[in-house]
């Protein structure tokens, strides 16, 4: 596998470990499993209406999901389900090879090496759709 997927602001992202742990009183909490590559995000959200006020996880998985994770973390605290919606879908066109333009997060574009190694695609996107599922569940709970 490429080097350029494993690049210096993916590992810098993965150790910066943005957001890692869990909260003491989430609104949701989810905890999904990539069974191709043994990845595990847990991830606690709490909300205020709409959106994001904190984000936490733990993730025990390969660099590409906790770098992914690290940067959900860092992204979402005060953004709306619309606007994190649209980072997951910009992100899965990203992969896709067909990126929405401009990115609604910058950083998300340190992931584009990722489009050529489909097997890893599932990596990169399992903490958005780990935060997806933790939005509806959180709906439902309102």
């Amino acid at each position: 596998m490429s080097e350029e997927i494993y690049q210096q602001a993916i590992k810098e992202l993965a150790q910066a470990a943005h957001g890692a742990g869990r909260l003491a009183q989430p609104t949701a909490s989810v905890r999904l499993d990539n069974a191709l590559c043994g990845d595990r995000v847990t991830l606690d959200l709490r909300s205020e209406g709409d959106t994001i006020a904190e984000l936490a996880h733990e993730t025990r998985g390969c660099l590409l999901c906790r770098a992914a994770a690290s940067l959900l973390a860092r992204e979402a605290p005060g953004k709306s389900a619309d606007e994190l919606a649209r980072a997951h879908a910009a992100l899965t066109a990203l992969l896709q090879g067909d990126p929405a333009e401009p990115l609604p997060w910058p950083a998300l574009s340190i992931f584009a090496p990722v489009r050529a190694y489909k097997s890893r695609h599932g990596c990169v996107l399992l903490p958005f759709r780990a935060l997806r599922e933790a939005i509806g569940s959180s709906d439902r709970t309102d």
